[in-house]
């Protein structure tokens, strides 16, 4: 008998996008399933930086406590170090990750979460493991082959690889979360634009205790100055910590041309020995793998009913890492439309600015990610390491530093900034936070866009404006404190007014949409003691915020008004694909 598996959504990969999608729509109580050809989820760091966007996205789907009990905190992250090898001298270094003391500020005052270190074979168990508790249905060994679809759905084939046959899994939509050489993306026909396989880089896993090299300067990345250094990978030799101060992964380049070294325990150790600098450390090797830095990105992440999310569709170096955060988000922006698609409460057309929204956020960090690389090279231009030269010449060049010349202090200054000019790898806040929509899925409210005071990539800029995140900011409820994030999110869209807004809570409840409530303002359910969401709403006590389930503005209206139930009802039947 041929039998036919059915569910709402197959997703097919467990990563980062993948397992945020299955955990998203199992929240929402979508039936999914999650196919992976692999037989457990990932046994290397991978993926490791996750940004205050992303633990605002894992705190609403209720997971942030887990991934904070597990991941390096903060204050472990920040002292990026530049040096000739973890035992040699150090060039300098850079406050990074939110650790710089105006920075922290920008941190604290942005989200109610903290970015952490959380490497991939540790987070991707806490996002699988809640998502099938919620009811995601999990399938190992399970390979995805090939799709067809029509306008009811998507028939996948899978092979199981333990028992070597295929059979069929029919869907409503299909997620393609399998990575960078995604055959779901393929198959699908998404256009691409950049190019794979610009540098060759090695990753090299490993144990050892670097204790007393490390601990004294805390953080999440060593960069190495070495002689062959600047070869392929990511702009300079990489010394990457996962658990403190034990746990490491190396990152070194190669000539993508020549194509990767035969990846011997001996060559693995050979390198680890270079970047530390110490040959009398025990050094246990776990495992080395090669890899391509990559430039491309979709410019489309859907075709009919088939969507793709993560490195299917973005795929770019670790730099500034934004890769599992970008994924995260992706899966996150889809699942809500999804589900609203699924129930009937919106129009098919909704899903159409999953694309609109997501793409040029891949794009920027894609552009942003290969940016950072290039951002390296003044780094050993300062010591002129980039010039042909021997080991020995790079090493005079390092020590001419130190010398009581005018020479000497030039090079000094020109090294101290070209360090300090990494903020844009290690500090971008608003890479991580301005994000924009236009779609839509979005109403604007005719106002002029003010743009950005300062550098967006570097300083986030709070706004209501819609198509952009809700700012965050302390109100309390009883003897309750939380976020305005907290007031929004689990699977609903929700409106926010203050005193003299009535006419929109009642517009809100006239609507056939579950729409929260949430009236901030003296003797209402919440209350705004340090006045700081006065200051960022910027919209009267009257006025309106729609907030969707992801947590962007989708309608704003600065004041009262008579007809708030048809301004309210006409938002959302374009927000919903209706119009």
């Amino acid at each position: 008998m041929h039998t036919v598996v059915d569910t709402d959504v197959l997703i097919v990969g467990s990563g980062p996008a993948g397992a945020s999608a299955a955990l998203a729509l199992s929240t929402y109580g979508v039936p999914n399933i999650v196919v992976t050809r692999y037989a457990s989820l990932a046994d290397t760091p991978r993926a490791h930086i996750t940004n205050q966007r992303t633990m605002e996205v894992l705190r609403d789907l209720g997971v942030e406590a887990d991934v904070v009990a597990k991941a390096t905190p903060q204050q472990l992250m920040g002292n990026t170090t530049f040096c000739t090898s973890l035992a040699g001298e150090e060039l300098g270094r850079v406050r990074s990750w939110g650790n710089d003391p105006l920075v922290q500020a920008a941190h604290e005052l942005a989200s109610p979460t903290r970015m952490c270190d959380m490497p991939q074979h540790l987070m991707e168990p806490v996002l699988v493991d809640a998502a099938v508790a919620r009811g995601t249905q999990l399938r190992f060994q399970t390979e995805y082959l090939t799709h067809t679809q029509d306008a009811t759905g998507v028939t996948a084939t899978v092979r199981d690889r333990l028992r070597g046959d295929t059979y069929e899994i029919r869907a409503r939509y299909l997620i393609g979360a399998d990575g960078g050489r995604s055959k779901v993306a393929e198959d699908a026909g998404l256009p691409m634009g950049g190019q794979m396989g610009v540098a060759g880089s090695i990753n090299i896993v490993f144990d050892a205790d670097l204790t007393k090299y490390t601990a004294h300067r805390p953080s999440t990345l060593y960069w190495v100055l070495a002689p062959g250094a600047t070869v392929g990978g990511i702009g300079a030799g990489l010394v990457r910590n996962v658990r403190p101060w034990k746990e490491w992964m190396i990152v070194w380049g190669y000539d993508v041309a020549a194509g990767a070294p035969d990846l011997t325990t001996e060559y693995a150790e050979s390198i680890v020995r270079r970047l530390v600098g110490d040959d009398d450390i025990p050094v246990t090797i776990k495992s080395s793998s090669a890899w391509t830095v990559n430039e491309m990105y979709a410019e489309n992440y859907a075709n009919g009913r088939v969507f793709c999310a993560g490195d299917a569709v973005h795929r770019h170096p670790p730099s500034n890492g934004l890769g599992s955060n970008t994924s995260v988000q992706d899966a996150y922006n889809l699942a809500w439309k999804l589900k609203l698609v699924l129930d009937g409460a919106a129009a098919p057309a909704l899903l159409d600015t999953y694309t609109a929204e997501r793409a040029p956020v891949g794009r920027q960090i894609v552009t942003r990610a290969n940016k950072s690389i290039a951002e390296t090279a003044p780094i050993f231009e300062a010591l002129d390491g980039l010039s042909p030269q021997t080991p020995e010449e790079l090493w005079a060049n390092i020590a001419a530093r130190k010398d009581a010349t005018e020479a000497a202090a030039k090079q000094r200054a020109r090294l101290r900034e070209a360090i300090a000019a990494k903020v844009y790898e290690f500090n971008a806040h608003g890479v991580d936070l301005n994000q924009r929509y236009t779609s839509a899925a979005i109403v604007p409210d005719g106002t002029p866009d003010p743009g950005f005071a300062r550098d967006p990539e570097l300083h986030h800029q709070p706004s209501t404006r819609p198509g952009a995140r809700l700012p965050h900011a302390w109100l309390t409820s009883g003897t309750r404190t939380l976020s305005t994030l907290d007031t929004v999110g689990r699977g609903r869209f929700t409106l926010l007014t203050g005193i003299g807004g009535d006419a929109w809570v009642r517009a809100a409840k006239a609507q056939p949409l579950d729409i929260a409530t949430v009236v901030v303002g003296p003797g209402q359910e919440y209350e705004d003691p340090y006045g700081d969401w006065a200051g960022l709403s910027e919209v009267s006590d009257a006025g309106v915020l729609l907030v969707r389930p992801d947590g962007f503005v989708a309608f704003r209206h600065a004041e009262a008004a008579e007809n708030a139930e048809q301004l309210l009802t006409d938002a959302l039947r374009q927000i919903l694909g209706h119009a």
